[in-house]
């Protein structure tokens, strides 16, 4: 099993990036699926969605921003949320026939149209990590300095 020798930590620092909201959900759980089997996220996709417990894809707020960044950089597949179809119009159209947006109602939809081979090859995979942990010296975890 991928987790018996070995740790997820997730750190999601308050000024990396800016971010509002759960809207990282849909990528936080993409790139685990593809550092747990190895298969690459495509390059050309920018995704944001929340994510439910049972993997449902829920709405987000500030498509239009998002949208237009994603094409600012140059990324011409935008994977959002099929609840905000209806959103669609606050975006500009000329803006908005340059992006192919993908609608997404489930976490497999999620990962059938960024992982590389799909969801297919993400269920076929055997759980084998994307990078070799064999040339990393396993870190115990610290002891917390007084905050039991």
């Amino acid at each position: 099993d991928y987790f018996e020798d070995k740790e997820v930590h997730i750190h999601v620092p308050a000024g990396a990036i800016p971010k509002d909201g759960p809207s990282a959900g849909v990528t936080m759980a993409t790139a685990l699926v593809s550092a747990m089997t190895g298969i690459p996220v495509k390059k050309n996709v920018a995704m944001t969605g929340e994510i439910t417990l049972r993997g449902r894809v829920l709405p987000i707020g500030g498509l239009k921003e998002k949208a237009l960044a994603a094409l600012r950089s140059e990324i011409r597949n935008v994977l959002i949320p099929e609840r905000n179809r209806k959103d669609l119009e606050d975006i500009p159209p000329e803006q908005r026939k340059e992006i192919n947006f993908i609608f997404a109602k489930t976490m497999e939809d999620v990962l059938d149209a960024s992982l590389v081979g799909g969801l297919k090859a993400a269920m076929a995979c055997k759980t084998k990590p994307a990078a070799s942990s064999k040339n990393r010296k396993t870190r115990k975890p610290r002891k917390s300095a007084g905050r039991d």
